[in-house]
C-alpha cells in the first residue's frame, strides 16, 4: 500500500507524536509498504526507506524563541497570516493551519496514495481530504480535553483561565472532525473510552492498537547508580504530575542520599523551577532533554528505579520503554498506565495520582528492596517483549488500512 502519514509536529526524541511517526513508518516499510511522511516543524527523525515531505509552518513556537514575531518576508499566503493572528490572540493554530496546507498537497497528488493516515491532526483539512474521495484513517492518542481540564485546575487566576480557554479552542474543531472519522485507532481501552465520552465518537469506529517499545530499549550493561531515580515527563505541564514527584522527592531527601534525573525541559522561570527552589533540592535534581535514543536508554538503565507520576496518559510510551530496560517502576494509577504495566506489584507499584505521601512511601519501599526491584525489572521486560512491539503495531495498522480501503471502495461502488 501507498501511505501518506500526516503529523502537524513530530519532535524526534520526546513526545508521542514523533516517536509514533518514526517507528510506525519504519515498520510499515519493513512490511513492504510505501510510506511518505508529511510533517510540520519540528520535523521527525525517520529511518531509511521512509520519505519526508516538509510542510513548513511559520514555526511560531520553536526553541529557543517561542511566540516569536516573524519577519514580513516570511509570510507566504493567507494561511500564514491566519496562523500568526491566531497566535497573537492566544490561540494555538498549528493543527488547523497544517491541515489546510497538507490537504492542498494531498488533493493535488490524490493518485499517489491508497490511504491517508492522520496522526491526531483532526483538522478541517482532514474532512476536505475525505470529501475529495480519498480514504483516511485517524490515530487519536488521547483527547486533549484532559490536558485542558488539568491546566485550568492549575491556573492561578481568571486571566490565565481565560487565556487557556482561548489556547484550547482548537478542541472544538478536533471533536467535530473526530465525529466525522470513519476509523479511529486508539492506543488503549482507557483512551478509547475517553474519546467516546469527551468527543462523542461512536465506539464502533474505534480500534485499540497498543503502541510498541523499540528494540534499542534494553537492560543496562553497566551497574545502576545507587540512589538515582529517573522521571519521564515529555512536557513540563500539570498533566505530567511533576510537582507531586518533586514534593515526594524532597521528603525522601531529608533521610536519604538521592539524585533525581528528569527527562524533560522545564519552562524557564516556570512553576517547576520555582518549586525546586522553594523545596531547596536544586543540588539533587538534574534535567536532560534533546538526547538521542541511545543516550535515553543509558539514562533509563542507570537508575535504581523510575517514576511516571502523570495524572493522565493515553498510553505512556516511556513506561513501556522503561520496562524494556528492566528498570523497576512506581507509576500513577491514571489513564492507560495500568493497562501498560499490568497487575499491581508485578511490573510496577501503582499509586494514586497526585498523592505525595503515597508516592513517597512507594519509592522508599522499593529502594529498600533490591530483590523485588530485580524481579520487577525482569517481569517488566518480559511483558514488553510479549505485548508491545512496533512490528505488531504496524501489522495491525496495515490491516486497519485494508479495511478502510475496502469499505471506501464498497461505498463508492454503491453510488
Amino acid at each position: 500500500m501507498r501511505v501518506a502519514l500526516l503529523s502537524y509536529r513530530s519532535k524526534p526524541h520526546c513526545g508521542g507524536q514523533g516517536v509514533y511517526i518514526r517507528h510506525l513508518s519504519r515498520e510499515l516499510v519493513a512490511l513492504g509498504h510505501d510510506v511518505e511522511v508529511f510533517s510540520g516543524q519540528p520535523y521527525p527523525e525517520l529511518d531509511e526507506g521512509v520519505r519526508l515531505t516538509k510542510v513548513p509552518s511559520l514555526d511560531l513556537y520553536r526553541e529557543p524563541d517561542p511566540f516569536r514575531i516573524p519577519k514580513l518576508k516570511e509570510f507566504r499566503d493567507l494561511i500564514d497570516v491566519e496562523e500568526f493572528l491566531t497566535m497573537c490572540t492566544a490561540g494555538f493554530p498549528e493543527p488547523k493551519t497544517f491541515g489546510m496546507r497538507v490537504a492542498k498537497q494531498i488533493k493535488a497528488r490524490r493518485d499517489d496514495f491508497d490511504i491517508v493516515h492522520d496522526n491526531q491532526v483532526l483538522a478541517y483539512g482532514m474532512v476536505d481530504i475525505m470529501d475529495a474521495g480519498i480514504p483516511l484513517i485517524t490515530t487519536l492518542h488521547h483527547p486533549i480535553t484532559f490536558d485542558r481540564k488539568l491546566d485550568l485546575a492549575a491556573a492561578p487566576n481568571w486571566r490565565k483561565r481565560l487565556s487557556l480557554h482561548r489556547w484550547y479552542a482548537f478542541l472544538k474543531m478536533q471533536g467535530k472532525v473526530a465525529r466525522r472519522a470513519v476509523k479511529i485507532l486508539s492506543p488503549s481501552e482507557s483512551s478509547a473510552r475517553d474519546i467516546v465520552t469527551d468527543f462523542g465518537v461512536d465506539r464502533s469506529t474505534i480500534e485499540v492498537i497498543p503502541l510498541g517499545a523499540d528494540d534499542v530499549f534494553a537492560p543496562p550493561t553497566q551497574p545502576r547508580v545507587p540512589g538515582r531515580i529517573v522521571a519521564m515527563a515529555s512536557a513540563d505541564a500539570p498533566i505530567k504530575g511533576v510537582h507531586t514527584l518533586l514534593e515526594a522527592f524532597a521528603k525522601l531527601r531529608t533521610e536519604r542520599d538521592l539524585e533525581l534525573v528528569m527527562v524533560t525541559k522545564p519552562e524557564e522561570g516556570g512553576r517547576t523551577e520555582k518549586l525546586i527552589e522553594k523545596l531547596a533540592i536544586g543540588d539533587a535534581v538534574r534535567f536532560v532533554n534533546g538526547i538521542s535514543d541511545a543516550e535515553l536508554v543509558e539514562v533509563m538503565g542507570s537508575a535504581e528505579l523510575a517514576v511516571v507520576p502523570s495524572l493522565y496518559e493515553g498510553f505512556s510510551l516511556p513506561t513501556a520503554e522503561l520496562m524494556a530496560c528492566e528498570t523497576p517502576l512506581v507509576v500513577s494509577r491514571a489513564g492507560a498506565i495500568p493497562e501498560v504495566v499490568g497487575p499491581d506489584g508485578l511490573c510496577a507499584d501503582l499509586v494514586e495520582p497526585g498523592n505525595v505521601e503515597e508516592l513517597r512511601e512507594a519509592i522508599a519501599s522499593l529502594l529498600d528492596d533490591p530483590e523485588r526491584r530485580a524481579r520487577m525489572g525482569r517481569a517488566g521486560r518480559e511483558r514488553v517483549l510479549e505485548k508491545f512491539s512496533w512490528r505488531a503495531v504496524a501489522k495491525a495498522t496495515a490491516a486497519a488500512y485494508e479495511e478502510v480501503i475496502e469499505n471506501h471502495k464498497g461505498n463508492h461502488a454503491d453510488r
